[in-house]
């Protein structure tokens, strides 16, 4: 893979917010192997905005969520010339590998999956057991990638940045009251993710009664619905974070604000990890091995059921998985996190 000078290098990036988190140790990673190099990233605009701040980027480029075919061969052309000597494609779709083989780039690195190879020079192998690819936590799966560059994992974990300026302005909304609890009841996946809105209310309710906490609703665009609902069936006053004025850096500032998020497996979540937040990760359909990793303080509650792990976006039968995680589990988990920060002397 070594053979010739890296100058130039482009990242194609994840395309769920988490992931974007999650991949961060890895874009990290290629930095500190290529410190000289021009190092680009491409990705939908939601996943740029997302490292927005961090300093290891020559550019930061917002692509289409789902080019067309037709689309590819123009958007190679422009992202050409940040791709002369690597493309890195951490996406897992053919697509993905067809626009990294569109860039001309003179190194293509990606997972070799979903008949992907022919369209790469280097291929990583993906873990396998009993004939199918073994689910691996997202950041190891990401740095996993990056073996045949020499890359090396520093151990630092997730990282993400929030604006100062908009940090500043976000925070005007809340008082000096805490603990603060972020609530976030949406995900991007799908229904089969999301808790149920009235027993998010009943949560908050629940430790603003106990804990004197302010409560913060953070939801994003396309999430009115589920804003609503979560706020109409709580007693308590949310300060309301909806990303309605700075998008993803309003939500970045917020999170790393809090001392407590509580949240469905969904973006936020991986968030708050690289802010160094605790996490209440509620889930339901997705199997933890994809995004428990050894960076995140705080619990997740889930209770076995038989169809699950179903990695499935709307559930087909009681939705179980989620239904049988009650009000009073995720509060316990609260409670418990709080009473552990106590115990350490934890400033947070």
């Amino acid at each position: 893979m070594m053979n010739r000078p890296i100058h130039k290098i482009l990242a194609l990036l994840p395309n769920w917010l988490g992931d974007v988190a999650m991949c961060t140790p890895a874009l990290r990673a290629l930095h500190r192997r290529f410190p000289e190099a021009d190092f680009a990233v491409a990705g939908r605009a939601a996943a740029c905005e997302v490292l927005h701040g961090l300093p290891w980027f020559s550019a930061i480029v917002p692509i289409p969520a789902r080019p067309g075919l037709w689309e590819l061969p123009s958007l190679g052309r422009r992202l050409r010339p940040h791709a002369a000597d690597l493309a890195v494609v951490f996406p897992h779709s053919f697509r993905a590998a067809l626009l990294a083989r569109l860039t001309g780039a003179q190194r293509r690195l990606g997972y070799d999956r979903d008949g992907r190879a022919v369209l790469l020079t280097d291929t990583v192998t993906p873990r396998r057991e009993k004939g199918r690819i073994e689910p691996r936590y997202m950041a190891q799966e990401y740095l996993d990638l990056l073996g045949p560059l020499g890359c090396q994992d520093d151990g630092v974990g997730l990282e993400l940045r929030a604006d100062p300026q908009v940090v500043d302005a976000v925070s005007r909304h809340f008082t000096t009251r805490r603990p603060r609890i972020g609530f976030a009841p949406g995900g991007a996946f799908g229904p089969s993710k999301r808790w149920l809105p009235e027993r998010f209310a009943r949560v908050a309710d629940g430790l603003a009664d106990r804990l004197g906490a302010q409560c913060i609703l953070l939801t994003g665009p396309g999430e009115e619905e589920i804003r609503d609902a979560v706020a109409v069936r709580a007693t308590t006053s949310f300060v309301v974070c909806d990303g309605s004025n700075s998008g993803i850096e309003a939500l970045k500032a917020a999170i790393a604000q809090l001392d407590l998020l509580i949240c469905n497996d969904s973006g936020p979540r991986h968030v708050a990890v690289a802010f160094h937040v605790p996490i209440v990760c509620i889930m339901g359909p997705t199997s933890p091995r994809y995004s428990e990793g050894p960076y995140e303080r705080g619990r997740v509650v889930r209770v076995d059921v038989d169809c699950g792990p179903c990695q499935k976006p709307i559930c087909k039968t009681d939705h179980g998985c989620m239904t049988r995680i009650t009000v009073d589990m995720v509060i316990e988990a609260a409670l418990h996190i709080f009473g552990e920060n106590a115990a350490n002397g934890s400033k947070r």
